[in-house]
């Protein structure tokens, strides 16, 4: 067999692991070091193996991901997400869907001190489904605003998603997190856009909330202090080039237990629950990652991913119509893989054919990164809906994707818009030091 068809075979081989639920991580490892060992020698796959875990689990760059995870545990378990959720009712309150549009204000504010779509998916559905519960909204609306809004923890930085992206391609990871900002202010807009909408066409959806006095609205701005402080000092630092992200995601962790220590706002337990989630995603991540850089070289060696791009830059077809093709295979991909996964495994194959078209690649990550966003609450996989399901346990599965539709459309609008206005992405990283 040529090793170009014992990469397909071994892509295939991945899709069924998944599929049976063996963790992506292991799955790529496996497959990975079974194929590499097939074309090469298992005892050259088994110094690859070596070699590359050590380089992962060593790796000074990849330590910016538990930091940014710390960083949101502490802001959760210190309460700052309620506020933030307080502060948004007070102003959007009394509009069509006030409370859902509450949800999503307070998503884009975690998602700022966060970096992870089901942290800030699980957070948002434990402090506002109860609310929205309580004053009447259907449970599609309330469980599908919280789902979507929770994928806005992938694009707002500081994202996880961002930070693997940026180490597989070698970009600059503070231009990917300020590339993320104004799409991801662009994407919020959207998804209150789209609540006004749904709620003033079916008003029976959500009872409208009482308008907040002047005064009420000015002492709930209280509770944003320090997520405003926090997202400063961080993306403001990479801005200026005052540190680097792993220096950032450090200042970010330190700054959110020293505000929540000084408020006291957070217990002892709290410090400790904080620790094991972090080190308990962080492990999760690192693996995959691990896994994925060993099938990334059983990839190289069949060639597929050159393969690949020679045949694309052989097309008699206009470059916006392959980037319209390579989006279809995310969007397609993202409904069975999870989303680090999936870029994990597509961004060695797909990157060879950007930078041969000419795209940006800070853009092509910003792309991606929405495109990815969808798979999150989509069906089958949709972990941000099973995620949202585990803390409403009486809501069937079909009515919260029913409530993701409307924002679901908000994404591809976003994504559409992006495309011919690469600029709403390249802008502000072309302003950094």
């Amino acid at each position: 067999m040529t090793p170009t068809l014992i990469g397909i075979i071994g892509i295939l081989i991945l899709v069924a692991l998944i599929f049976l639920e063996t963790p992506v991580g292991f799955a790529m490892a496996i497959v990975g070091l079974g194929g590499f060992g097939y074309i090469i020698s298992f005892d050259a796959s088994l110094n690859m193996l070596a070699k590359d875990l050590f380089q992962i689990f060593g790796s000074y760059n990849l330590t910016v991901i538990p930091l940014f995870i710390l960083m949101g545990q502490v802001a959760f378990h210190a309460g700052i997400s309620s506020r933030l959720f307080y502060a948004a009712y007070k102003f959007m309150g009394h509009w069509p869907g006030g409370l859902a549009i509450a949800t999503i204000g307070a998503c884009a504010g975690f998602s700022a001190i966060c970096g992870s779509t089901n942290a800030t998916a699980a957070t948002m559905a434990s402090v506002t489904y109860p609310e929205m519960k309580k004053y009447g909204y259907k449970d599609s609306l309330s469980t599908g605003v919280i789902a979507a809004g929770g994928s806005l923890g992938i694009l707002i930085p500081p994202s996880v998603i961002f930070i693997i992206y940026g180490i597989m391609t070698e970009q600059s990871i503070g231009k990917l997190f300020m590339a993320g900002i104004l799409p991801g202010i662009l994407l919020t807009g959207l998804f209150i856009l789209s609540i006004i909408i749904w709620v003033t066409l079916n008003p029976d959806l959500a009872p409208k909330g009482p308008a907040s006095s002047l005064k009420e609205k000015i002492q709930s701005l209280y509770g944003l202090i320090e997520t405003i402080l926090l997202f400063i000092m961080v993306m403001g630092g990479l801005f200026f080039g005052l540190f680097t992200p792993t220096e950032a995601g450090a200042v970010g962790a330190f700054g959110t237990i020293v505000i929540s220590l000084i408020r006291r706002q957070i217990h002892f337990s709290g410090i400790i629950q904080s620790l094991l989630e972090t080190t308990r995603i962080s492990c999760m991540i690192l693996v995959i990652v691990a896994g994925a850089t060993v099938f990334g070289h059983f990839l190289a060696i069949t060639r597929i991913p050159f393969d690949i791009a020679n045949w694309v830059a052989g097309l008699n077809l206009p470059s916006f119509a392959i980037m319209g093709l390579i989006i279809l295979v995310y969007l397609a991909g993202g409904c069975f893989i999870d989303a680090l996964a999936l870029i994990m495994l597509t961004v060695p194959i797909f990157y060879p054919v950007i930078s041969s078209l000419g795209y940006d690649p800070i853009w092509f990550g910003v792309v991606i990164v929405l495109v990815t966003q969808i798979g999150v609450i989509t069906p089958p996989v949709g972990i941000n809906v099973y995620v949202v399901k585990s803390v409403a346990r009486d809501v069937p599965l079909q009515t919260i994707f029913q409530g993701i539709v409307p924002l679901l459309i908000a994404l591809l609008v976003a994504t559409i818009i992006l495309i011919p206005f690469p600029q709403i992405a390249t802008f502000l990283p072309g302003l950094m030091k």
